[in-house]
Parts: structure tokens; C-alpha cells; sequence
């Protein structure tokens, strides 16, 4: 006997289809996973999605509410959680005032789900602060692109393109290893001619099939960048056509890059200064090119700048809107993009809207059937609302898909804001490190039960479908808000039934605005796998790629602005003479709630490490495969060292993926990026000591 289930892997952002086939002979269950055909990852998958299932099958599953009674987890029913939560968040709330509770969401949520929880926080609880983790992953990408070109969207053109290009440049992004599905596309291009340049402080995978590697000191892309636009302007590779038709201020991006000495960017940011300008050359020179960057720019206290540099040298040759020829960020969670879209971040509204906007919020205060007056402001974002938490005016959290005491930088800091809580409530699957300090845990499903949309990197939306009915008493997410809500009395502002229900109204919501979904429906997903958007009408194709004619700003045209070379705040030396740079590996996905609990997956890589240059890892006399102690300035881990001559002398990287003593967020700064909010992840100053000396 066979169940068939047809899917879509729940971790990166390409979103890959499949098929899981459960057979069951003689009471011994056993599975068989297949890619399906699609158009993004064109019938791939990785290590991660082949064994997706078994953390959704996993017997360690939450099926049913608990909650917390003298220390220990004890299950209720759904009702007496609804009424506990109500019961709480009243009495806060009338004691504290309304934006004494705090709702923080996940990057990995449904579109109907990011929609229905801004909707949950601002109408049936009217608090400001709403958040989510997709804060550290895209904000500093989301804001470089609203500002350049009037719209935030992961790629400008599709996937497909990469094969047309002629130069591509990776700034940070490892997709050897975070999205190994799309290689193909890269390996394609290089051998239809393409010259890849990789900018990284690791010789990584992805740098393996690199043509040029720039191995920049930590946090000083912008400068790099600052370098390639000095090539490329002194090299006379401007598009003078391009510049005056399509872009303002370059003018000032001009004057500032003259007075740019190129040996000085090489000295600053470690890379040789003949490196730099065959770079600027090669995508100056060449027809076509694309600009990918990803965490390794973004997750800078100087992100949104950074990318923004980037995008200057696009904007420069002209290589933008055309075959070929575009940006992209290189979403890491499943839904990093739709979920910004649709109301999770403290500033926004469904359909990329303002919260600040009053004909944005008259709109939608119109569709959701409430006074504009009554919505909340803006709040603060995911961190900022960690340190509220801290100080304690924020005094109840909703949490729903995410794990802040491990993604959140300076996470000691956090753990003990988390622990100051009057009340907690999680919605979660499994008992992440944060679940279980909850005083109660609601049970959601998983991506094989859950209906819903995802946007992957491209902006396309895509359809994943239930395949299997939800363990225990198990519900979906849009089923708990709207209980929720019912159980505050504003059951008439959800009426949904089903998650097409949630997605009916959403369109509506989107309509008109940056990020329009308005024609496309769950009909036309089946059909046609995928839309982009936008997709303003239901005869709309969506729009596959941006920018040919115009850009979506008042005067139409992009804007360019001098960035100045940046140096992290937190430099090393003295008692912490190493940079420290975090990122991901193949076999595990975020804080690893999920992937820890896949046998497979864990076995790969159980335990987490730090990379040290052999050069670096002799003068402080550790050796190979040994148990080290980093320390920062706010805390210390303990992990295994890895030597490694593929990383700087003087860059160690340590993965994010695990909890504990292992916890490498327990080092990480808190400081932000004063345009988006980003923390600093990718730089913070270290020593190592050997364990046992």
C-alpha cells in the first residue's frame, strides 16, 4: 500500500517540487523522494529537500497545545489555550496598554500565513510591533532596490537569464552550498562563455568554479565595490546613453569615485589591487551582466549601502532591464520574499505598502473593514523589538515560525529578555530552543499539511498544496489566527475557511500596490506552476523581467547615489585580534529546528565548527579537529576547529545552524544598519583559545 504525496521543499528560496512515496509493507514504513519537473530548479533537488520529510514525520512532533504547569509541558485542548491566550493578552493589554504585546513571524510562513499575522497583530490586537526574521535575511537588499528603483523584488529578471549572461558577478552569497539547485544555471552560463567573479572571504564551493575569486576582508564590499566603479569609469565602460536617459545623481557618483585611489581600496579591503581592476574590466567590457549579492553584503552593519554600490555599478553600464542583465538577491528562506510583501515588517502593508502612507492605510483599512485611524503606526524591527522585550515594554510575544534566541544577534541578550516575559506563546512544530521557555505551545503543521503560496527568489509565486492530513489535533496557521482572533472578539474580521480564502482577500490587499497580486489565483497556479509578479490583472502574464522601459519611481528613472567606504564599527585587535564571519552549510537550514530533527541530514553534519588558515591556527597553537573556545565581547562558544587555507589569516567563519555552547549568535554584535535595521552578522571581532591547553 503507496500514499503519493506531491510537495515543495520547505527550506531555500528556489522552492523545489516533489514527489514523497510512502510505502507500507508489513507495518515497516519506508519512503522514496523524486524531484518533480519545474521551472525553477528544473526537476533538481538537494540533500536538504531529498530528506525534508523525515523532520515532518519526525514521532519528536508537537500534536496538541500544551502548556507550562509548574515547569513541566502538560496538554490542554485548544479551547482552554485559546482562552488562557485571550484571557492574558487582555489583562496585559488593559494594564500595559495595546503595544504591550509583541508578534513576531518567520521568513518560511505562507503568504496567506505573513498576511493573516500582520492582519492578527493590527486588527485583533491593534499592536504596532510586528516583525519577523526575514529582517536579517533580505532588509538590506529589500531597501537598496526600493530606493534605486522604486521596487524590491529577490531577481529583475528570471532565473533562466543567467545562461544569457556574459559576466556575473557573486558578492557573498555561497549558492554552492544555500542553493545548490541553481548551479547548473552558473556552470551553464560558464560554459557558454560567461566570466564569474566570486567576492568572498572563503574560497567556498562556490568560488571553486569561479573564474575570479575576490577574497575581501570582512565588511568591506562597499569599498570593493567603490574599486570596480573606479575600473569601470577611468576604463571608460559608462554607458553615457543609459546614464543620462534611465538614472540621476551619477554626477555625484562620479566626482566621488574620482577622488578614489585605487591602491588605497586594495589595501583596505585585502584584496590585490590588479584583482580588482580585471574585475571591473571583465563586466565593464562585457554585453551582458548580472550583480548577485546575498548575506555576505547584506548582513552588514552598512548592508543597504553596500548593495546599493552595487547596484551603482549596474546602473553605470547599463546593465539592467536587457537580456542577461539585472540584480538579484539571493533570498535564503523559503518565502524571505513573499513574506515581506504582505504585512509581517514593522513599516509595511499588503502589497508592499506603507504603514505611513495615509492612502496605503485608507485602503486597507477599506478591505479589512476598519477605520484607517484605528491601525497602528509603524513599530520597530525584529531585534529592536527583542531589546523592548529586554526592557520589558513589550510584556507578551506571540511567536510564530521562528527561533529568536539562536537567529538573533547578541543572543544571550535575548534568551534573557525572552525569559522576562510576562507571558510567551509560540505556534510551532517542534520544541525549538525558544519554544521552551513558552508557557504555551500551539501545534502547527508542517509543509506536507499546509496549504498555501511561496514566492521564491525569482518573485514567482508557486502553490504548495497539502499532501497528507495533519498529525493529532494539528491545525494549519491560518485555522489558529483566526481562532485566536475569535477568541479576542474579532471573529468577523476572519472569516476564512480554507487558505484560498486567505489568499482571495490578499489579493485584493495587494492590489494596486508595489508587490500586486491581484491576478493571480490558486487556479492559475495549478495550471500554470508559477506567476510573477506583478500581476495586475487576470489576463496579466506577470512580469517575468524589470525595468526595460522604465523604473517604478515618480520620475521613472533609477537614482544613484555616492556610497562611502565603510569600516565596521567593531575592528579587530588586541584582545580580539580575528574577524569573525558567519554563514551556512549544505546539510542543515537556519537554526536547524528542522533539519536537526532529519537523521540524514544530522549525521552529515552533527556538530558545529570553526574555519581557521593553518598560518593563524599554528601562532595560537591549535590543531586540527580539536575543541576551541571563541570569544567576543559578549559572550563565548565552544566548537571544533576546521583548518582550512581556503579562509583569510585573519577571518575565522563559524556557521549559524546550532543551539547551546554551540551558538555562534551568542558572539555576534548588536549593531544594526541605521537604514534597514540589519544586524551586523557577517563581522564582529574574536580570539581563539585552544580548550585544554
Amino acid at each position: 500500500m503507496s500514499l503519493v504525496m506531491e510537495s515543495q521543499c520547505p527550506f531555500c528560496s528556489v522552492q523545489c517540487k516533489m514527489t514523497i512515496t510512502e510505502k507500507n509493507e508489513s507495518g515497516i514504513k519506508t519512503y522514496e523522494v523524486e524531484p518533480r519537473k519545474n521551472s525553477a530548479s528544473e526537476g533538481r533537488l538537494c540533500i536538504k529537500g531529498m530528506n525534508a520529510y523525515q523532520h515532518a514525520l519526525s514521532g519528536e512532533r508537537i500534536t496538541e497545545p500544551l502548556m507550562k504547569k509548574n515547569g513541566q509541558f502538560v496538554p490542554i485542548s485548544w479551547d482552554e489555550a485559546y482562552e488562557r491566550i485571550a484571557e492574558k493578552f487582555n489583562e496585559l493589554q488593559s494594564t500595559f496598554g495595546r503595544d504591550a504585546i509583541g508578534v513576531y513571524g518567520g521568513g518560511s510562513l505562507t503568504n496567506e500565513t505573513s498576511y493573516a499575522l500582520g492582519k492578527f497583530a493590527r486588527v485583533a490586537l491593534g499592536t504596532k510591533y510586528i516583525d519577523y526574521n526575514g529582517r536579517f535575511c533580505m532588509s538590506a537588499a529589500a531597501t537598496a532596490g526600493n530606493k534605486a528603483f522604486g521596487v524590491d523584488r529577490g531577481l529583475t529578471n528570471a532565473l533562466a537569464e543567467v545562461r544569457e549572461s556574459d559576466c556575473l558577478i557573486l558578492a557573498g552569497t555561497n549558492i554552492a552550498e544555500c542553493q545548490p539547485t541553481l548551479m547548473p544555471y552558473f556552470t551553464d552560463a560558464k560554459e557558454n562563455g560567461a566570466f564569474i567573479i566570486v567576492i568572498d572571504p572563503r574560497y567556498t564551493a562556490t568560488a571553486e568554479m569561479a573564474d575570479l575569486h575576490l577574497k575581501v576582508k570582512p565588511g568591506m564590499d562597499a569599498a570593493l565595490a567603490n574599486g570596480l566603479l573606479k575600473v569601470i569609469l577611468d576604463g571608460g565602460y559608462a554607458d553615457e546613453s543609459f546614464l543620462e536617459n534611465r538614472t540621476t545623481g551619477f554626477d555625484e557618483v562620479k566626482a566621488h569615485i574620482d577622488a578614489i585611489d585605487l591602491t588605497e581600496i586594495s589595501l583596505i579591503t585585502g584584496v590585490p589591487k590588479e584583482e580588482i581592476e580585471e574585475a571591473g574590466r571583465r563586466f565593464g567590457e562585457a554585453a551582458s551582466g548580472m550583480i548577485l549579492t546575498a548575506r555576505g553584503v547584506e548582513q552588514q552593519t552598512d548592508g543597504s549601502m553596500a548593495v546599493r554600490n552595487f547596484i551603482n555599478i549596474l546602473l553605470a553600464t547599463g546593465k539592467i532591464g536587457k537580456p542577461g542583465s539585472g540584480y538579484g538577491a539571493v533570498t535564503g528562506q523559503a518565502n524571505g520574499q513573499g513574506g515581506r510583501e504582505h504585512g509581517q515588517k514593522a513599516d509595511q502593508l499588503p502589497g508592499y505598502r506603507s504603514i505611513e502612507n495615509d492612502e496605503h492605510r485608507a485602503y486597507i483599512a477599506k478591505v479589512w473593514g476598519v477605520n484607517h485611524g484605528e491601525l497602528p503606526g509603524k513599530g520597530v524591527s525584529a531585534y529592536e523589538m527583542m531589546e523592548k522585550v529586554h526592557s520589558q515594554e513589550i510584556r507578551a510575544l506571540f511567536l510564530m515560525g521562528s527561533n529568536p534566541i539562536v537567529s538573533n544577534p547578541n543572543a544571550n541578550f535575548v534568551e534573557e529578555g525572552i525569559r522576562k516575559l510576562d507571558f510567551f506563546v509560540t505556534a510551532d512544530m517542534h520544541f525549538s530552543e525558544t519554544a521552551q521557555l513558552a508557557d504555551i505551545i500551539l501545534p502547527t503543521a508542517s509543509y506536507l499539511e499546509n496549504t498555501g503560496t511561496l514566492t521564491n527568489l525569482e518573485g514567482r509565486v508557486l502553490l504548495r498544496e497539502a499532501a497528507r492530513p495533519a498529525p493529532g489535533i494539528v491545525k494549519q496557521d491560518w485555522e489558529v489566527l483566526s481562532d485566536l482572533a475569535a477568541s479576542l472578539g474579532k471573529e468577523s474580521f476572519f472569516p476564512y475557511t480554507s487558505a484560498e480564502a486567505v489568499f482571495e482577500e490578499l489579493r485584493i490587499a495587494s492590489r494596486g500596490g508595489i508587490a500586486d497580486y491581484y491576478g493571480i489565483t490558486y487556479d492559475r497556479l495549478r495550471k500554470e506552476e508559477g506567476v510573477y509578479w506583478p500581476c495586475p490583472s487576470l489576463d496579466h502574464p506577470g512580469e517575468k523581467r524589470l525595468f526595460e522601459t522604465s523604473f517604478p519611481r515618480a520620475d521613472g528613472k533609477a537614482e544613484m547615489i555616492p556610497v562611502p567606504n565603510h569600516f565596521p564599527k567593531e575592528q579587530a585587535g588586541g584582545r580580539y585580534p580575528l574577524h569573525l564571519t558567519t554563514g551556512r552549510v549544505l546539510g542543515h537550514y537556519l537554526t536547524g529546528v528542522q533539519t536537526h530533527k532529519s537523521p540524514t541530514l544530522e549525521a552529515r553534519q552533527f556538530e558545529s565548527f570553526v574555519e581557521i588558515h593553518p598560518k593563524t591556527a599554528r601562532s595560537l597553537r591549535i590543531q586540527d579537529d580539536t575543541l576551541v573556545k571563541v570569544h567576543s565581547r559578549r559572550g563565548e562558544i565552544i566548537v571544533r576547529s576546521k583548518l582550512t587555507a581556503s579562509i583569510r589569516e585573519d577571518t575565522v567563519f563559524v556557521p549559524m545552524h546550532w543551539d547551546g555552547i554551540q551558538n555562534i549568535n551568542k558572539l555576534t554584535s548588536e549593531e544594526l544598519d541605521p537604514s534597514c535595521k540589519m544586524p551586523g552578522f557577517k563581522v564582529c571581532a574574536v580570539s581563539i583559545t585552544p580548550l585544554i591547553s
